[in-house]
């Protein structure tokens, strides 16, 4: 997002580079002719759509390539710019799609470089062989309270195997997964601190998939229980290796700092993702209700001429071009190694997702009638757009992370 200035200072550019608005076209394209023609009816199916993920595959675009390329992208900017495109089209699909990025990110943020370079590329596989990832955090009592996790996983020395127990909930791909990435605590006294996270590799004994979820929104994405009784997996399945565990337990347990926590890490990297999806939802929805109102006439003229209609349009372009710019200077930030000190990452996904929300539902009262129905996409997009504010830190957690940050207080 910069370049060098004439005496030799940085200079600030928000122009995208070459490469990223080819990315973008790319994926804007497959968004627009795949994407959504095929969203109403996997809506509908409240299936995984992997016609969809096989046509993605055959182009490169479901791939670890196409993820490691735009994760690495210098300026930062390069996963929002193609996530925003990809929930544009649709955010059911786009879910479907993008999900296993959230188990190779954990794998990314907590793993050893050789973790990494196993258990990725087998979350993907390839264009004939489609494998996919699930992160599996919350738990029925353990949502946004990660230091509230039951699922045990205690060390069996004599194996030199990690034994897991416990129930996930609310995981993507969850149960259908391939490659499972699974958060424990290894130490219940010490909390959120006393847990690490583990690979469960494919077709591992005591691993299986409880209740699915009908849910209001993004249907075409499979979320479910994940139950896991007595599964055992190798010692070097703990991702960070078990040295790097016990010297940070017992840092914990002296009170000293202990280093990130894996599920928080986890989040951390991702909340600016999330607001890219949110973005490219509530530009979806604002570009439909413009052209609508551009077209619909009452009382012999556009509606878009009243000025209810004008303001609240020209509300919505604003909320969304905000809501981009948090996104792209938290996911620079992250790139470039910068201290969310503000909570930069937690306000673009707060800011974005309640952007998201607020545009789709205007987009419905522009529509009137025709947009409380399944015959318009708006209420779609209305349905999809809730969980922004739900999933990986609800908007109050975003604010109670904010708020700390802000006053450095432990706000409660």
């Amino acid at each position: 997002m910069t370049d060098s200035g004439a005496a030799g200072a940085p200079a600030f550019s928000l122009e995208l580079s070459e490469d990223i608005r080819e990315v973008r076209d790319w994926v804007h394209g497959f968004a627009r002719d795949v994407v959504r023609p095929a969203a109403a009816e996997w809506d509908e199916r409240e299936e995984t759509p992997w016609p969809v993920l096989q046509e993605a595959a055959k182009i490169g675009l479901y791939s670890l390539d196409f993820f490691a390329n735009q994760w690495l992208e210098p300026s930062g900017v390069g996963v929002p710019v193609a996530f925003e495109e990809l929930y544009w089209g649709d955010p059911g699909i786009a879910l479907a799609l993008t999900g296993t990025g959230l188990a190779a990110v954990s794998v990314a943020a907590n793993g050893t470089q050789e973790q990494l370079f196993e258990w990725v590329p087998q979350m993907f596989g390839t264009a004939d062989d489609i494998k996919l990832g699930a992160f599996c955090s919350s738990e029925p009592d353990a949502g946004s309270d990660v230091s509230a996790i039951r699922t045990r996983a205690v060390y069996d020395q004599a194996a030199d195997e990690w034994v897991l127990n416990g129930t996930k909930t609310w995981a993507t791909n969850g149960g259908i997964a391939d490659v499972h990435v699974v958060v424990a605590s290894v130490d219940p006294e010490l909390g959120s601190r006393g847990q690490a996270s583990f690979i469960v590799p494919p077709n591992t004994p005591g691993l299986s998939q409880g209740q699915k979820f009908a849910k209001h929104g993004i249907r075409a994405s499979h979320t479910a229980e994940v139950i896991l009784d007595g599964v055992r997996v190798p010692g070097n399945c703990l991702l960070g290796g078990k040295e790097k565990l016990d010297e940070r337990l017992a840092r914990a347990r002296e009170g000293r700092r202990s280093g990130g926590q894996a599920a928080m890490k986890t989040f951390e990297a991702s909340r600016p993702t999330v607001g890219a999806m949110a973005v490219g939802c509530a530009r979806a929805a604002y570009e439909y209700a413009r052209d609508y109102a551009t077209q619909r006439e009452q009382f012999g003229r556009p509606i878009g001429e009243n000025q209810a209609v004008a303001f609240t349009l020209a509300d919505m372009a604003t909320r969304i071009d905000a809501a981009r710019l948090l996104v792209w200077r938290a996911a620079w930030m992250a790139r470039n190694d910068k201290d969310f000190a503000q909570a930069e990452g937690s306000m673009s996904k707060l800011f974005a997702s309640e952007t998201a929300t607020w545009v789709t539902q205007n987009a419905i009262r522009i529509l009137g009638g025709n947009g409380y129905t399944r015959e318009y996409p708006v209420e779609r997009w209305h349905r999809d757009a809730t969980i922004f504010t739900i999933f990986e830190g609800a908007s109050e957690i975003q604010r109670l992370i904010i708020g700390r940050a802000v006053t450095g207080l432990p706000v409660k």
